[in-house]
């Protein structure tokens, strides 16, 4: 064996995965086609909160505007990403210095499986006793005609200029949040959600006062709507959707895809290892182990066991770490994970929702405030 670990990816999950597991004596590498860092340092939480930063000094000069605090105050987009990058940037480099610093074998590539134990990256082939698949998530597809003109929140954050109409697909975080930042950029923003409302995760009543803040910026947001096409026209684009029977258009300069995200899995060929799925789904055990093939483990957005966010990856992999290394024994408890909505203002959660909390059969009390 090449390794006695092999870690896709280089995220959060991976990254954790990878050095604990290292620490207890292994040898280990990790793999990444794409700049390392995974996708919360680089293209999803970390940056987004250093645009909505600028989005909130915004909202709290509009908020202010009437006591005492002038206006004047605007985002200079470009200026903005360039800030954002200035973060970003540097950390491909600075996460692959402190895998050598570990002695941890860093490769570059497209990996894929050619057998339970081994995979080729780029033509190199690699074996290890056991190997972890954390290659994060990716937008689902939509199937509909005109997908190809759609860009993911990656591009979203890279735009070297802001458009003036931007239509949002979907409804989750990356909709609310990116409909937030844009609008206090001012560009003009259409959320289209195909549930009856967004943010299906949270409790109604914040959403319902989340839909105000969205009223006083004006994003309008389009629920019960389904979008059916995309059509390139000239430098535009027409989103046509479908509501309750009646079709309408939308017009943008640039359309997000927000509806979504599945775990990373079509390039790994799972197949050669006998990696059983489901749907777009790794079929894992309460260890996060392959049902079908006891070298495999997953953690994170592609083992998809809890909710999509960076602490959960993180449990993941120290559960999968201990596996490893001790034996299966660890499962992974997300009662008590918190999730939070970066919108302006913030909302969040933790524990049971109030519907949870009825079917449970507990009691409990319900105490509604606003600030």
């Amino acid at each position: 064996m090449d390794f006695d670990l092999i870690v896709i990816g280089t995220g959060t999950a991976a990254r954790t995965a990878a050095m604990r597991v290292s620490e207890a004596g292994w040898t280990v590498a990790v793999i990444d086609e794409k700049p390392f860092g995974g996708t919360c340092a680089l293209r999803g939480c970390d940056p987004k909160k250093m645009l909505i930063a600028g989005a909130e000094v915004i909202d709290a000069q509009c908020r202010m505007s009437s006591n005492g605090i002038d206006g004047g105050v605007r985002i200079d987009w470009p200026e903005l990403i360039a800030f954002k990058r200035s973060f970003t940037d540097p950390i491909p480099q600075k996460h692959e210095q402190l895998y050598q610093e570990k002695r941890i074998a860093t490769l570059h590539g497209t990996a894929r499986f050619t057998g339970p134990n081994s995979l080729s990256v780029d033509g190199a082939e690699h074996r290890a006793r056991y190997v972890v698949i954390a290659s994060g998530a990716e937008p689902v597809t939509l199937d509909i005609p005109g997908e190809e003109h759609l860009i993911d929140n990656e591009a979203f954050m890279a735009l070297e200029r802001l458009p003036r109409r931007i239509a949002l697909v979907g409804g989750g975080y990356i909709a609310a949040e990116f409909a937030h930042i844009a609008a206090r950029a001012g560009a003009q923003v259409t959320v289209l959600q195909r549930a009856d409302r967004i943010l299906t995760g949270f409790e109604p009543e914040l959403v319902g006062w989340l839909m105000e803040a969205f009223d006083r910026i004006a994003v309008e947001v389009r629920t019960k709507t389904v979008v059916k096409a995309v059509e390139k026209t000239g430098e535009k684009f027409i989103v046509h959707t479908e509501r309750e029977g009646g079709t309408a258009a939308v017009e943008a300069d640039v359309v997000v895809h927000a509806a979504g995200r599945a775990p990373a899995l079509h390039r790994l060929n799972l197949a050669a290892a006998n990696i059983a799925t489901e749907g777009r789904r790794l079929k894992l055990n309460e260890y996060l182990q392959s049902v079908s093939n006891p070298a495999v483990y997953a953690a994170g957005d592609t083992a998809q066991s809890g909710p999509p966010l960076t602490p959960v990856s993180s449990h993941d992999a120290k559960i999968v770490a201990a596996n490893l290394t001790e034996g299966n024994h660890a499962t992974p408890d997300y009662r008590g994970v918190p999730s939070v909505a970066f919108t302006i203002p913030r909302i969040a959660r933790v524990g049971m929702s109030e519907e949870e909390a009825g079917r449970s059969g507990l009691r409990f009390k319900i105490k509604c405030e606003r600030a």
